[in-house]
């Protein structure tokens, strides 16, 4: 425990009397990104102290921790995380915090898919799971075990999982407010019903045939799976990773042969190889998805929901075009 100095003490008391007392009862509690850190606004209401420390526009495989990250740590009393090593630096940021709550993985319960099927399929490990593997690499060597793709959130039914994942633990933590959280956790399951509906519904205006699409890196894994979309990438599943010259001098080919147009560049993403590869291939790069986080407050995909309203339709309008 640190130690602190008897001026901070009294200012921090002071601190505390000025502020109403339904304030100091919130349950305190950390989002490792902006994707979870909207489920836990949407289900805790203004019943809890929320800090995300991977904000929007953020990339959450490459983040680097700040001591404020810690101090808000140690202070939480649940931690909110995706899982899956989709945040590598978590337990180095928790033992150093030092963190004593309850940390819960969002993912829990959900199907996962191995890395190298969620996407093009060239073996890519995540940021800490393996590294790069070329072409000429795997016709001699064994595949290693793929780590499980960690982007589970891109099928609606599993955002629905981590909902109720995070309204068990709030309401494990917060008693006293477990009505709140279920009743809002029941209005916002509903929403992503209608919501997994509505991605179906517009994914179905696109002929089979024409649903392909060149994305950043594979973050899609899951929406392939649920929605019958094929997504193809220079960059494995962590963008971390740098593809090969043949990896990409193969993708570049299948675009050209298969007459994919649709080419895409996430938010939180370097756009310069995607627009080379659209341009050696002759595909069109389309509008920024969001796959990773979630746009700046009043943007585009400022929360889970209106990120899929944003992606499916730009995803739908650069299929058509294959």
């Amino acid at each position: 425990m640190r130690r602190r100095s008897f001026a901070f003490g009294v200012a921090a008391t002071a601190a505390a009397v000025a502020v109403p007392a339904s304030a100091q009862q919130r349950l305190k509690v950390v989002a490792s990104f902006s994707i979870l850190g909207d489920m836990v606004r949407e289900i805790g209401g203004d019943r809890v102290e929320l800090t995300t420390l991977v904000g929007p526009d953020q990339d959450a495989h490459t983040y680097q921790p700040t001591p404020s990250d810690a101090r808000a740590l140690a202070a939480a009393r649940v931690l909110v995380v995706n899982g899956l090593g989709f945040e590598g630096w978590i337990d180095r940021l928790a033992r150093a915090a030092p963190f004593a709550g309850t940390r819960v993985v969002a993912s829990a319960g959900v199907a996962t898919i191995a890395g190298a099927a969620a996407g093009h399929g060239h073996g890519h490990g995540h940021a800490h799971g393996g590294g790069e593997e070329s072409l000429s690499t795997r016709k001699t060597q064994a595949a290693p075990k793929a780590a499980p793709d960690p982007h589970c959130w891109q099928d609606v039914a599993n955002g629905a999982r981590y909902a109720r994942n995070i309204a068990q633990a709030l309401v494990a933590a917060d008693a006293a407010n477990a009505a709140h959280y279920r009743q809002r956790a029941d209005a916002y399951d509903r929403r992503l019903t209608e919501l997994d509906a509505w991605v179906r519904a517009q994914i179905g205006t696109v002929p089979a045939a024409k649903r392909k699409v060149i994305t950043g890196h594979d973050a899609f894994g899951y929406f392939a799976r649920a929605y019958g979309v094929a997504f193809r990438a220079p960059v494995g599943i962590s963008t971390e990773n740098e593809p090969s010259a043949r990896d990409v001098a193969a993708l570049i080919r299948q675009i050209r042969s298969e007459g994919i147009k649709a080419l895409f560049i996430e938010n939180m993403s370097n756009p310069k190889l995607v627009e080379q590869i659209a341009r050696d291939a002759g595909g069109v790069v389309g509008p920024a998805l969001h796959v990773d986080a979630l746009s700046k407050p009043g943007g585009p995909a400022d929360t889970y929901e209106r990120m899929f309203r944003h992606n499916v339709p730009a995803l739908v309008a650069g299929m058509l075009r294959n």
